[in-house]
């Protein structure tokens, strides 16, 4: 279950920064002001996701970088577009918008999607049960044998829990795909 929403959460993480780049090239179909109004606004929005994924909360909390509001001025910018000039070439702009915030929506349930706490209290319980056992079987052989599988076991839960933590821990997601998005935005 962990490894899936890891993979989940980097599969997220891709279509995100598929979804941003393709909006920034769609608002060359833009009038020449909302473009460069939608261009600015990407380019601060793809660095809001990348302070998301790496858990930046001094960035996040900077003023002015409320994702919510770069995500309204986005769209409205593209809405105001279309609604002075409805072509089908402008809605693939309208479109590819659309698409950048689905995504981060996606992403989003991505990061809460964690294991139930009943999975948890299941493999607790046979981690419980099988050290109970082999203390029973063992009891006479050494202690060696009773160190073993406690030892398995912990390893197994710091790496499930490790892999199913959004942020922090060892295993998490990096997102290179933001990052080499922002890098290529603001070359333009």
């Amino acid at each position: 279950m962990a490894v899936n929403r890891y993979d989940q959460r980097k599969n997220s993480e891709e279509a995100e920064a598929n979804a941003i780049g393709t909006a920034y090239m769609r608002a060359d179909l833009l009038p020449a002001d909302d473009a460069a109004k939608v261009r600015e606004l990407l380019r601060t929005y793809v660095n809001q996701r990348i302070s998301f994924y790496l858990g930046d909360a001094h960035r996040m909390s900077e003023p002015g970088s409320d994702p919510a509001k770069v995500q309204a001025e986005l769209w409205s910018s593209v809405v105001h577009a279309a609604t002075a000039q409805p072509t089908p070439v402008i809605a693939l702009a309208v479109s590819g918008m659309s698409d950048v915030l689905s995504a981060q929506g996606d992403a989003r349930a991505a990061w809460l999607n964690r294991i139930p706490i009943a999975a948890w209290s299941l493999m607790e319980l046979i981690a419980i049960f099988s050290n109970v056992l082999l203390g029973y079987r063992e009891r006479s052989k050494g202690t060696f044998a009773l160190l073993v599988l406690p030892v398995i076991a912990s390893i197994a839960f710091f790496l499930i829990a490790d892999i199913d933590r959004p942020r922090g821990g060892v295993i998490n997601v990096v997102p290179y795909n933001l990052i080499a998005t922002s890098q290529s935005i603001k070359t333009d």
